[in-house]
């Protein structure tokens, strides 16, 4: 698979003419917007806005075919990218950003933050008519910088086009988990609904603990997404929720079952008896000896 380390390489290799700023691409997409039908990586962030008539991005572990409205992806670096036979509707964008482009600069540390970086591309930021107006001029905004003789200004004036670029997203995000939420139920219900699946499956003693990743899995979701989606729903994480989950199976055991408290641990997948006595302990404010006692 094609590794590309700079952008001129892979302005090279796709037939672009060279960047205006070796740390910096933009692209501005007419009909066409892809580089070829081979899969790449890259030690460079991309952000793309793109209102697909046909032809299929993939990212992660999931492929995005043509949609009516117009999305922003987000992949990182050194994830696989394809991008194939793509024709849009209307005009779209890619920005790619070396990540020394962000050395010594707070949005460095403050990518991190944005966990839409790791969501999968089924996943994609659907924007409405309002908010491509607001992403579109802070492309402008960018692309006028670019394109202008750059001085020592311009890194910083850039940058902070694309941090704002980012805060949007999340804020745009955040609206798109409560509409699908109103579209397709809640995610926590059918997280809950996963979570007693497994349960009653006797996967606790056959697996072990459920783990964020493979609860995104049955719900086919990314981990980040599924975390982000519960966050805004319950204010809890998964992990937070799985934990509520197994300490609850817990109390109702330890209330009515004459099984010692290791017995009850190993039967809800736990290999390690002080860890869950501290679990337990920190969600119900007592330890789990404390707590059968009260009902003994």
């Amino acid at each position: 698979m094609l590794h590309f380390k700079s952008l001129s390489e892979m302005h090279r290799a796709t037939g672009f003419p060279p960047p205006e700023n070796p740390m910096l691409s933009l692209f501005r997409c007419n009909q066409t917007c892809s580089y070829g039908n081979t899969a790449f990586t890259s030690d460079f962030y991309m952000i793309a806005l793109k209102k697909m008539k046909a032809g299929v991005i993939v990212y992660g572990r999931t492929k995005y075919d043509h949609d009516s409205g117009g999305s922003l992806y987000f992949t990182k670096p050194r994830q696989v990218i394809e991008m194939r036979d793509i024709e849009l509707e209307e005009d779209g964008f890619v920005i790619y950003f070396h990540e020394d482009f962000l050395n010594g600069h707070p949005l460095h540390a403050d990518i991190k933050k944005y966990h839409y970086f790791e969501y999968e591309a089924n996943e994609a930021l659907h924007l409405s008519p309002r908010e491509e107006e607001i992403i579109w001029e802070l492309y402008n905004k960018i692309a006028t910088e670019y394109h202008n003789n750059q001085d020592e200004y311009s890194r910083d004036i850039i940058l902070t086009h694309i941090d704002s670029i980012l805060k949007y997203s999340q804020r745009f995000y955040k609206r798109q988990f409560i509409n699908r939420t109103e579209v397709s139920g809640k995610a926590v219900s059918k997280f809950n609904q996963a979570l007693l699946s497994y349960f009653e499956k006797g996967l606790l003693t056959e697996k072990g603990l459920p783990t964020v990743t493979s609860m995104a899995a049955t719900l086919h979701m990314s981990t980040r997404y599924l975390s982000d989606t519960l966050k805004q729903e319950t204010g809890k994480t998964a992990i937070e929720l799985i934990h509520i989950f197994l300490v609850s199976e817990a109390k109702n055991r330890l209330k009515g079952e004459d099984t010692t408290i290791a017995e009850i641990a190993f039967s809800l997948g736990f290999e390690n008896l002080p860890y869950f006595s501290r679990l337990f302990k920190k969600e119900v404010g007592v330890s789990p000896n404390q707590y059968k006692k009260q009902f003994n």
